[in-house]
């Protein structure tokens, strides 16, 4: 049977964390604040994003060529449908089965699909989902390697093989410019190296001691008889990652292969890609890569770091991995069907409440808008009453200040007075001899004679004889010409002859500034 997921609904928004499961050795690993780690124990979290893998030889695959006319909504149908002609599937037995595109120019799409038994799955995931109740992702092994040409850590051109050895499996896997092409296990998995060399030996040598020697001394020991076993048993792993790669290039129509790539879950073993070279002819290296992903451990298996650029690679496009994951996170509150139910009855019930709760909601909210305006009200009536005694003591303090201010003033007037009557007594009085002084020079010069003189004031008579009316009309004429800054006004009542002399006679008025 197909086992159906959402991914959609297993990625969240808020992942915090990103823990790396391999459940054949519990081992797992949590990537967080850049650094990746070793985790000692696995917890419940929903911030927690867990991805883990499944082995090769636990899972088959096939490829499968559709008409690009398929609509995209049926494509899952039909490639189950294709799954279970390509494979031979039981109809009585569940399975969990996910596809990924393979990219082409193609005139129909190529789909990679992978398949395994739901009883597998149990058996491997339940005890982990015991801690951690989901499990994201699970992606079949091969198709780890797609993240290292996501993240150019290799090219996309050419073909590439990889070989790696885990603890219960060994597998062989090749990529066509950047795409999946196929993958096979081959019998070497560490633990079947390890009971052929004890057979080899004839003897149970401890596991601890073989692993050591496998990553120390490898292909390349000093000891002749671990070194002739040793050969012995690469040689017949290497038969048959020979054979894989001669079926390969006739499937698929294989020139040559560009790059060989040898790891293993615990590490480099020493001399390997020398011992590749020499026996398949092809250009090997170590996979062991540099992810620029900070860690304390002296060494992490490849598969976690791949686990991990994978997670996030999924997140990205859930359409880019295939996931076989049959334990994917409880889909939110509003998208299960219980919830919807529950969504549905309180929507009704609000519905039909909402008309009388409004105007019962209305009510109370009026009663306390009014109870706390009355308070209100109440708290400013006191101040009110407060500032009125304030601004009564005030205001009768101001009449007190304003009838001071008026005496003042009144006071300030008076004396200002007098200093100013001083002042221009002292600064601009003109003294009377100075007067008396300019205008006996004005006569003189004018041949005018002075019969009495009088003043009051500023304000000076003067009673003027000439023998020539005219000289008292010049002299009057010049005064005022000559002194009009000085005086405010002059006058002369009218210049008459005396009748007992020859001389004509004027009364003079000066009013001074």
């Amino acid at each position: 049977m197909f086992s159906k997921k959402s991914p959609s609904e297993n990625v969240t928004s808020s992942v915090k964390k990103v823990i790396t499961l391999d459940p054949y050795i519990d081992k797992h690993y949590v990537f967080k604040n850049d650094k990746f780690q070793l985790q000692n124990k696995l917890n419940y979290n929903t911030s927690h994003y867990t991805a883990s893998y499944l082995q090769n030889k636990n899972c088959i695959n096939t490829s499968v060529f559709i008409s690009r006319s398929i609509p995209e909504e049926d494509i899952s149908d039909v490639l189950e449908i294709k799954a279970y002609e390509e494979l031979g599937l039981d109809q009585t037995l569940d399975y969990s089965i996910s596809s990924v595109e393979i990219h082409s120019d193609e005139e129909e799409r190529e789909f990679s699909i992978f398949v395994t038994q739901a009883d597998k799955m149990d058996a491997l995931y339940v005890p982990i989902k015991e801690h951690t109740k989901y499990i994201d992702l699970i992606i079949p092994a091969p198709l780890l390697y797609k993240a290292l040409y996501n993240k150019e850590v290799l090219a996309l051109e050419g073909v590439h093989a990889f070989v790696y050895f885990t603890h219960e499996d060994s597998f062989v896997t090749l990529y066509k410019n950047g795409e999946f092409l196929y993958a096979k296990s081959i019998p070497f998995s560490y633990m079947e190296i390890y009971d052929k060399y004890c057979e080899a030996t004839g003897n149970k040598v401890e596991e601890k001691e073989f692993f050591t020697l496998l990553e120390t001394d490898g292909l390349k020991t000093s000891h002749q008889g671990n070194q002739e076993k040793f050969m012995q048993i690469f040689a017949e792993v290497f038969m048959s990652i020979n054979d894989i790669i001669i079926y390969a290039k006739r499937a698929f129509r294989l020139e040559n292969i560009d790059k060989l790539y040898i790891g293993s879950q615990k590490g480099d073993i020493t001399g390997i890609n020398e011992y590749a070279k020499s026996y398949l002819g092809l250009d090997a290296e170590k996979l062991d890569f540099n992810y620029n992903i900070k860690t304390t451990e002296s060494y992490v298996d490849q598969l976690q770091y791949l686990m991990l650029l994978t997670a996030y690679d999924y997140i990205d496009d859930e359409k880019s991995i295939a996931n076989l994951t049959m334990f994917p996170r409880a889909p939110a509150f509003q998208n299960r069907a219980s919830g919807q139910f529950i969504i549905a009855v309180f929507a009704a019930i609000s519905i039909g409440l909402a008309y009388p709760i409004f105007y019962l909601l209305g009510a109370y909210m009026n009663d306390a808008k009014i109870l706390m305006l009355s308070k209100e009200n109440n708290k400013l009536q006191t101040q009110t009453n407060k500032y009125k005694q304030v601004l009564g003591v005030k205001k009768k303090e101001i009449e007190a200040l304003d009838v001071k201010i008026t005496a003042l003033e009144k006071k300030y007037d008076g004396k200002t007075k007098t200093l100013t009557s001083i002042y221009d007594k002292k600064v601009n009085y003109r003294l009377k001899s100075s007067t008396f002084h300019d205008i006996a020079e004005e006569l003189t010069k004018h041949d005018v004679k002075i019969d009495r003189i009088n003043s009051k004031d500023d304000t000076i008579w003067v009673s003027l004889v000439s023998s020539s009316d005219r000289k008292l009309t010049e002299l009057i004429k010049y005064i005022s010409d000559t002194h009009f800054s000085e005086i405010n006004n002059i006058d002369i009542e009218m210049i008459h002859k005396d009748n007992n002399s020859s001389y004509y006679k004027g009364l003079l008025k000066v009013e001074l500034k």
